[in-house]
């Protein structure tokens, strides 16, 4: 498995111009190497839908190259988006899955079947007209330059090291409640309301 940050750090060698599109985790950390904030496009928690957006993106500016930094669960929240891009066939649209086989901004818990799931497979059977994977730097490094020069659609699976950044919501600790009576107490003095 690779580190996200490194991925980043040969992608921003080869980016060009290119309408980036950071999401999930890797939203966050694109910020440390994002060599052109003015072409970036942050959509958020849109999580599940950022692929149909970036896709929309890439029809709606058919001269422009956009990459979509996507995660696997968000894709597998709307698996079908595959098809679809397939068919619309935008020759400028790059999309790259990191894929670290976790829900990693709710705590870590696995991606179903995480291990089993081609991604690239998936793609180029769907109608991609390229897919590649990588679990190794140095290959990805290699083909980099090539990936950002293939007529799109093209897909990238990478697997990259889990930065977990929560715990599962159950097992995180609970910021204290007021009851009805409690709350109506508090706004009454706040407001200097008589109890009585």
């Amino acid at each position: 498995m690779i580190q996200s940050s490194e991925v980043f750090r040969i992608f921003q060698e080869h980016r060009g111009d290119a309408i980036v599109i950071p999401t999930g985790t890797s939203g966050r950390h694109w910020r440390e190497f994002t060599t052109n904030e003015s072409r970036d496009l942050n959509l958020g928690g849109a999580m599940g839908h950022t692929t149909s957006a970036a896709l929309g993106l890439a029809l709606g500016l058919p001269g422009e190259k956009v990459v979509l930094f996507d995660s696997e669960g968000a894709l597998l929240m709307n698996l079908g988006i595959l098809a679809t891009i397939a068919g619309k066939k935008p020759e400028n649209f790059c999309h790259i899955l990191l894929d670290n086989e976790c829900y990693a901004t709710t705590g870590g818990q696995p991606v179903p079947n995480a291990q089993e799931i081609n991604y690239a497979g998936v793609a180029k059977e769907a109608g991609y007209s390229t897919a590649y994977s990588f679990d190794d730097l140095e290959e990805f490094a290699t083909n980099i330059e090539q990936i950002m020069q293939d007529t799109g659609p093209v897909f990238v699976s990478i697997k990259v090291v889990p930065e977990v950044e929560n715990e599962p919501i159950g097992m995180r600790q609970r910021a204290p409640t007021r009851n009805r009576a409690e709350t109506i107490r508090d706004l009454q003095s706040e407001l200097g309301i008589s109890a009585d």
